[in-house]
């Protein structure tokens, strides 16, 4: 059984996360206890409560985002009134920038604003040494994108074949929308170019296009 399940609800089986694939290649030494489960807003909060739960996590990690945050809501207070003892850290985009008074952060146990490649896998290992921190938003601090690790190689083989391949040549967005969440980030920085195409390379010869 994984310790650690990273979950989140897609648009359609179509659409393949590339934040779950972050947060597990930046796990390191916690990768081989951690399993990575994608459903869709047609599935019901309560088959994936049970679902996800049948796997007796201590931790599961969910992506919050505009299309799904109203069943991910009813999925974290299920996940709490059946499994009290397994910890819910959510995040994402919807959740990062307001969060007071809302209604799966009161249920959560843990909030990860920011890009959380990094402090995902450290709250983790502290909550599987049973060190928690007293904290409940947790705020992520900038990383050197250099410092990341990469998330192609964990597109399955079914995943290139059937699904679209999310990929990122950059961060953030120089430009300032009232009515994009991306205007919060006020940074714009773009990955190592020759090791972005090398991935892109790879992704081609498993048959991505």
């Amino acid at each position: 059984m994984p310790g650690i399940v990273l979950a989140t609800l897609n648009a359609r089986y179509l659409h393949a996360s590339l934040g779950l694939r972050y947060l597990y290649a930046n796990l390191e030494e916690l990768r081989s206890r951690c399993a990575l489960r994608e459903f869709t807003l047609e599935s019901w909060p309560i088959d994936i409560a049970e679902q996800l739960l049948a796997e007796r996590p201590q931790i599961i990690g969910l992506g919050v985002y505009i299309w799904n945050i109203e069943p991910s809501t009813r999925l974290v207070a299920l996940i709490k009134r059946i499994s009290p003892q397994t910890k819910v850290i959510i995040g994402g985009p919807e959740v990062s920038h307001e969060w007071q008074g809302r209604a799966i952060f009161e249920a959560a146990d843990y909030l990860l604003t920011g890009a959380a490649d990094l402090s995902f896998a450290a709250l983790c290992r502290r909550l599987l040494a049973e060190d928690p921190p007293p904290q409940k938003v947790i705020h992520s601090p900038p990383v050197a994108l250099e410092r990341i690790a990469s998330p192609y190689r964990h597109y399955s083989d079914e995943d290139i074949a059937h699904r679209l391949i999310y990929v990122e040549a950059s961060r953030g967005c120089p430009f300032r929308c009232e009515f994009c969440l991306s205007a919060l980030d006020k940074t714009a920085r773009s990955f190592h170019l020759p090791a972005f195409l090398a991935e892109m390379d790879r992704l081609l010869q498993r048959g991505a296009r």
